[in-house]
């Protein structure tokens, strides 16, 4: 890639003006509408991870190493109350959000915007107690179209499969940009920071190896707010090649006419994307067998997906990321919740039984369907030696086979619920999904965020 960039390119001047000028009527209403909705299902999944030891470990270490000397870039951790600078606060959410894996992706991205560019407007909110619902949403609307180009344009132009914390960044730069007033030159020396300190870290690693570094997007967050307020207190940065390269530019080519906010899909299961299929396609074959008369599993898929992890998980980070293990939990439960990922859902010997009954192969049409596709088929045998097939299955939640308001919002309140509580999850339910009106003010719904559960 192309790395002598001595002036702003037309690229770039183009992403300037639809970060910092585009006002909120300029973006689709549905769009609008539509971040709201992934605003409510990535604040779900952070209340529902709370508890988690990753988001303990998380805030504990945000406030340790991360605290704010100057007040007005500080900001209270998400559900949990105690304030750390602007990073710290982004750092702690995102790493909550990231070990609980049932938040927003978007497939050619091959990774996760939300859980980065939700905590770091949540921070940003509350030195804006003006930020009207409207304005909110656009600026996580361009964030959402900034970090999405920047992931695309990183895998086509790197060997390595990056996590989303090598990009996401980028997309909080740009939110960051639009609401603290950023000029342009400010702007581009945020992504140029952002990017060169992105963690380039390998995903294929982290899949092989299960830990709380998960996608790192706690790092994403971090680097991306570190970015924005540097840039802001006149630091400089080298141009960004995912947005200036000569070999991106033509990612950058739909942006403003293809919102790819409306495309990002919702996770029906705090499991990696890639397992969806198989766990779809167990739930629709689950009521014609009973789990005990199971002999053996085959898992069709593609080659990311059947290398995730193959065993019997001992933690939740494992369980998260193991193929067998969650198409098992299906079967015998019939759900995938924290309970089944957690405690003792890792040491549950029915699921073990199937885990250790299951074979996973890599299917050459299901391979070269990815990423634009997670496409999977499932095969059980009987004891009795009958074979069920489900056939071909894409994975729910994305523009394929998407879910509603209704759905996305019980979704919210199962995972939200058992935390804060019903009535403080429908109150933040209700404030989010008010956003898109005109005069909703922001601060409505930050006022619910901060309390510990």
């Amino acid at each position: 890639m192309t790395l002598a960039i001595p002036a702003p390119s037309p690229v770039f001047q183009r992403i300037a003006r639809f970060t910092l000028d585009q006002s909120a009527r300029d973006i689709p209403e549905a769009t609008r509408a539509r971040a709201a909705l992934l605003l409510l299902d990535t604040l779900g999944i952070c209340a529902a991870a709370a508890p988690m030891e990753a988001g303990v470990i998380a805030r504990n270490i945000a406030v340790a190493l991360y605290g704010a000397g100057t007040p007005d870039l500080s900001a209270p951790i998400l559900f949990d109350g105690r304030r750390a600078s602007l990073a710290g606060a982004g750092f702690a959410a995102a790493s909550q959000i990231d070990n609980l894996d049932g938040h927003d992706g978007y497939n050619p991205t091959k990774g996760h915007i939300g859980v980065a560019v939700v905590p770091a407007l949540a921070a940003l909110a509350q030195a804006r107690p003006d930020l009207r619902g409207t304005d909110a949403l656009a600026a996580l609307v361009i964030s959402y179209e900034v970090a999405g180009r920047a992931a695309i344009a990183l895998h086509a132009t790197v060997s390595d499969y990056h996590t989303s914390g090598a990009w996401n960044g980028l997309g909080v730069v740009a939110l960051a940009a639009r609401l603290r007033g950023h000029s342009a030159d400010q702007l581009r020396h945020g992504f140029g920071i952002a990017e060169y300190h992105g963690p380039r870290s390998q995903m294929m690693r982290e899949i092989a190896n299960p830990t709380m570094l998960h996608d790192g997007s706690g790092m994403g967050a971090l680097v991306g707010l570190s970015a924005a307020i540097m840039a802001e207190q006149g630091f400089t940065g080298a141009p960004a090649i995912t947005l200036e390269g000569e070999e991106a530019a033509p990612h950058w080519d739909d942006l403003g006419t293809l919102w790819q906010t409306d495309l990002q899909y919702i996770k029906p299961y705090p499991i990696c994307r890639w397992a969806h299929a198989p766990i779809d396609a167990a739930q629709m074959l689950r009521p014609e067998l009973a789990p005990t008369r199971i002999s053996a599993i085959t898992i069709r898929s593609f080659a990311n997906a059947v290398a995730l992890f193959p065993g019997m998980p001992e933690t939740t980070s494992q369980a998260q990321y193991s193929l067998p293990f969650a198409v098992a939990t299906m079967l015998v439960h019939g759900e995938i919740g924290v309970p089944h990922i957690s405690g003792a859902g890792l040491r549950d010997p029915d699921v073990a039984r199937l885990v250790a009954r299951t074979q996973l192969e890599v299917a050459p049409e299901h391979e070269a369907r990815f990423p634009e596709g997670r496409w999977a088929d499932l095969s059980i045998t009987l004891e009795d030696g009958q074979t069920l097939h489900s056939g071909e299955i894409h994975a729910r939640g994305g523009p394929e086979h998407p879910f509603s308001e209704a759905d996305i919002c019980a979704k919210f309140m199962d995972f939200a619920a058992p935390v804060l509580g019903p009535h403080r999850a429908g109150a933040i339910r209700d404030a989010t999904l008010a956003l898109a009106c005109e005069d909703a003010p922001f601060s409505t719904l930050t006022d619910l965020l901060t309390d510990p559960p």
